[in-house]
């Protein structure tokens, strides 16, 4: 194992999978002689020329229908959205061309595409900025949505992305780029739609996904192990498809559940979470599912208001002992 940034595993993915085969490219804003906007791409260029690593211009409806048209054709592109706040300039060659033609031509086109970049707040970067689009895009049939936790996690799914038949959507948090983690040195991938069990407990199940788990729920869960809580922790990896199995399996054992997302709570994964388990573990839920979620608002520019829309760690133990009823 070695210790390497969230960005230097994204990139050793890439590398990897385009060095097995040549069918595979990159293309987006900045991704070549810029080394990409967040440096996941820095050096490719030089390693694969500018056949495979391609700028584009900001024109992420266009290049978004080029790539599809090239997984059509047999390609494999990774395209690079600078943020998925700009996908939705492109969201209709996402959700109108790649996620629908394998159906609709009957199977005689498989689309095996990547759309990746990051997502979420990065702080004070406005409304139009800081938005978590997970829930939209996991909503479509025919795409698997992935959102990494870890530098170890972000390797392995990457990998497992870009060799996937169908459209997959990556999604990376904007403040983690930086952050460190081991990874093995031999090479590994990660099954798209299998839930981790980061820690195992028996008094309250969390799940989660991304960024919440390292920024909001694992100080929560250290604060909670002070107090003689024995927190579950799972994290998601993918949204679409959900581990709905190992989320029921682990509240049949804790009786409770605190879903943890970054989103607005209209429509979020944590509502979808909160029925499936309503549905098919009614019987052993001692408490009702709490979600913390973002405020339903666009979010502030200012950092006291952001504070308060975002989820945080105090949010999160407080919901705990709601559902222990230890809640002082």
């Amino acid at each position: 194992m070695r210790e390497i940034q969230f960005r230097e595993a994204l990139r050793e993915a890439l590398n990897e999978e385009m060095r097995k085969d040549e069918k595979i490219f990159v293309m987006g804003e900045e991704v070549a002689e810029y080394n990409g906007a967040y440096k996941v791409t820095q050096g490719m260029l030089d390693e694969f020329g500018a056949k495979r690593v391609i700028d584009t211009p900001i024109a992420e409806l266009g290049f978004a229908g080029i790539a599809t048209g090239a997984a059509m054709n047999g390609l494999r592109p990774v395209v690079e959205f600078m943020t998925f706040n700009f996908s939705l300039v492109a969201i209709d060659q996402v959700i109108n061309a790649a996620a629908k033609i394998y159906s609709m031509s009957g199977g005689q086109f498989s689309v095996p595409i990547v759309f990746r970049g990051p997502t979420g707040n990065a702080g004070q970067l406005g409304a139009q900025h800081s938005q978590n689009f997970e829930n939209w895009y996991a909503n479509c049939p025919g795409l698997k949505v992935v959102v990494p936790s870890t530098p170890y996690e972000a390797k392995g799914l990457l990998k497992q992305s870009i060799i996937d038949p169908d459209p997959v959507i990556f999604m990376e948090s904007e403040v983690m780029y930086g952050d460190k983690g081991e990874v093995p040195e031999e090479e590994y991938y990660i099954e798209i739609g299998k839930a981790n069990v980061v820690k195992e407990g028996t008094d309250v199940t969390i799940v989660t996904f991304g960024k919440m788990l390292s920024r909001v729920v694992n100080p929560a869960v250290e604060e909670l192990t002070k107090e003689g809580i024995n927190a579950e922790v799972i994290d998601l990896r993918t949204v679409r498809p959900i581990d709905y199995d190992t989320i029921i399996n682990s509240v049949k054992k804790t009786n409770r559940l605190v879903v943890v997302e970054e989103a607005w709570p209209l429509g979020s994964i944590a509502t979808e979470i909160a029925f499936k388990v309503q549905k098919d573990a009614f019987d052993y839920l001692d408490a009702p599912v709490i979600r913390v979620v973002s405020a339903d608002v666009p979010l502030p520019y200012a950092p006291t208001l952001i504070k308060e829309a975002l989820p945080n760690a105090e949010r999160v133990v407080k919901a705990v002992k709601s559902v222990l009823y230890v809640e002082k």
